[in-house]
């Protein structure tokens, strides 16, 4: 059976090396296991240590340039991840995840961009361990003027 990782390369894609936020790293946690439960801190768009998409969906940024950049932002959260995991492969489940989508007013397709990620984790992760309760909101600005920020929650193979 092939791995998320051998699934990741298939796609063409690779993790990133995990970066501190522009401005330096902030006093948190990139992830926080509880039980079986890991916490994922919101994470946004980087790319070499820069936000790679800036602005706001739906007046600088189109619905199309908001899905690349929540897709990004999962493969920095699949990258937190395995630092925290060693392996994508302890992942039991996706459980939850929270985008907040930089909007321009009058924007209301969040859930469009915010599928970005959601089509990354399901193409990886399958059904069954990729399907997780979610919201998407429209937020007036983020940090760094970041298109998105995404935070999640996955749960822990038993053992692992």
């Amino acid at each position: 059976m092939e791995t998320v990782e051998e699934r990741l390369r298939g796609l063409g894609l690779a993790l990133p090396p995990l970066m501190d936020p522009p401005g330096g790293r902030p006093t948190l946690r990139l992830a926080r296991r509880s039980g079986n439960l890991l916490y994922l801190s919101g994470n946004g768009p980087l790319r070499d240590g820069q936000i790679a998409y800036r602005g706001k969906v739906g007046r600088d940024l189109t619905v199309e340039e908001g899905y690349a950049a929540a897709r990004l932002t999962g493969l920095n959260l699949l990258a937190v991840i395995k630092d925290a995991l060693g392996d994508l492969e302890r992942v039991a489940g996706f459980v939850k995840s929270l985008g907040f989508i930089n909007s321009a007013p009058g924007f209301t397709q969040q859930p469009a961009v915010l599928n970005g990620f959601a089509d990354l984790i399901l193409d990886l992760y399958g059904e069954e361990r990729g399907l997780h309760a979610r919201s998407a909101v429209g937020m007036a600005e983020l940090p760094w003027d970041a298109a998105v920020e995404i935070e999640t929650i996955v749960e822990i193979a038993d053992g692992a």
